[in-house]
């Protein structure tokens, strides 16, 4: 009994490694083609025999039938002895069949087939047009030569092709997988300062080929994220450097003169506090651009009426910015669905940015009011410089900021427009804007409105 087990472990043993040796071997692309288009092949052969003895066996039927109406006597009267022909035997007989000797359909055929393999005839009764009853004996050795050759000539013709495919792989290799070679080289090359190199899809077709096209594809994708990012990351730190920097110089002069002189010290805490300012604004920006791009941005959603919503920050930024004038105009009385601190956010920075590109004593005019296919409308225009149709394509990219912007003391970081227009588009809504140089600008958001 112990014998017996330590035989079976052993067994075990050996077929484990065994099966694992086979499944650690690595067969080429090309070469599992071949293997699956042989098994194909062989698995094919036997419906392929079948259809091929059925298309036989119609088409000798015919032949077999005619010559038999051929040979029996027409008259009653004619010869009723034996008739032989190459392969047919006609013996006339008054015996009349068993009623067993018609059996049905599927008997038929297995009377048939145990005739085919007993003996080199097959017989059956005819019943001439003068109702003389004839034994007819087929002799199907010579049938049965022709589907035999006929079933080598089949198997042969797939040995053939097997062994043609297999000694040809490398012409699949070279026309059907080279797409497959050229992505696997493509990818070695890729890295963070080559990201522009592509699929080369030039002679290729059908799947592969759209293969390629997607990849491509995803690589456009890739190459415009990645550049983006790194854009991104290089603008905020040239950002955050200059409110460090001044931030620097100011408490260098502190130290060498601020200790002294009380108009130093308050112009360096004044200077600091701004510019400490602006940074957790730049900094609170690019956290929330963060959020948007990991897909974190949480919204609370409320109904809320927008009109109230404008005259609410229209009171603000008034008290804000006294200088300019603030009107709230067509306050038209509806409901959306939205973050309601987010479209406040969202109406500030157009009015900040109303403010920043428009001269002191000049309006700014907010607006709430319905437009077509149930969208509600908010609008800020103001009276400012205005936007050149070469900006304005731009102007929601992230730090992107005219030349003018750039040249004036009130800038920004160019994060305000990107931010509103996240805003706008989270809630399903569109922003648009129009505008003329030396005239002004309009800003309008549309939301859906419920009934």
């Amino acid at each position: 009994m112990a014998n017996g087990t330590r035989d079976f472990v052993i067994a075990n043993r050996v077929s484990g490694k065994v099966h694992g040796g086979l499944s650690r071997v690595r067969l080429s692309l090309t070469f599992r083609i071949a293997l699956h288009y042989c098994v194909q092949l062989m698995r094919s052969f036997i419906p392929v025999a079948l259809i091929l003895s059925v298309l036989l066996c119609v088409f000798i039927s015919y032949p077999v039938s005619r010559e038999i109406r051929r040979m029996i006597p027409e008259a009653a009267g004619e010869s009723q002895s034996v008739i032989e022909t190459g392969y047919l035997t006609a013996i006339p007989t008054e015996t009349i069949p068993e009623k067993d000797f018609f059996p049905r359909l599927g008997q038929q055929f297995s009377v048939f087939f145990s005739k085919l393999f007993s003996s080199e005839e097959f017989s059956f009764y005819y019943t001439s047009p003068q109702n003389s009853l004839w034994l007819i004996r087929l002799n199907i050795h010579d049938l049965l030569i022709f589907w035999a050759m006929l079933m080598l000539g089949v198997i042969l013709c797939d040995v053939f092709r097997m062994i043609y495919f297999f000694r040809h792989d490398q012409r699949l290799n070279r026309r059907v997988l080279a797409p497959i070679r050229d992505i696997a080289s493509m990818a070695e090359t890729l890295s963070e300062s080559n990201l522009s190199n592509r699929i080369n899809i030039a002679g290729t077709k059908n799947e592969l080929k759209d293969l390629a096209v997607v990849i491509n594809r995803m690589l456009d994708r890739i190459e415009r994220s990645y550049n983006s990012q790194k854009q991104f990351v290089s603008d905020a730190s040239h950002e955050l450097r200059t409110p460090i920097s001044v931030i620097r110089g100011y408490t260098d002069m502190l130290k060498r003169w601020g200790k002294d002189d009380p108009e130093v010290l308050e112009e360096g805490i004044s200077a600091i506090s701004q510019e400490t300012e602006g940074m957790k604004d730049l900094v609170e920006s690019l956290l929330f651009l963060a959020r948007h791009d990991k897909k974190t941005l949480m919204m609370e959603i409320s109904e809320f009426d927008p009109g109230e919503l404008i005259s609410e920050v229209q009171k603000e930024e008034t008290m804000v910015h006294a200088e300019y004038r603030f009107i709230a105009e067509q306050l038209e009385s509806m409901h959306v669905k939205a973050d309601r601190n987010m479209m406040k956010q969202v109406l500030r920075i157009l009015c900040d940015n109303a403010v920043k590109y428009s001269a002191p004593g000049t309006a700014v005019t907010l607006s709430c009011k319905k437009e077509a296919d149930r969208m509600c409308c908010l609008s800020v225009m103001d009276e400012g410089q205005g936007i050149s149709q070469e900006d304005l394509p731009k102007i929601f990219d992230r730090f992107y900021r005219s030349d003018k912007a750039r040249k004036s003391e009130s800038g920004g970081h160019g994060l305000g427009l990107s931010i509103a227009r996240i805003i706008v588009i989270a809630h399903n809504g569109k922003i648009r804007v129009r505008s003329k140089p030396g005239v002004g600008t309009v800003f309008s958001v549309l939301l859906p409105a419920e009934p």
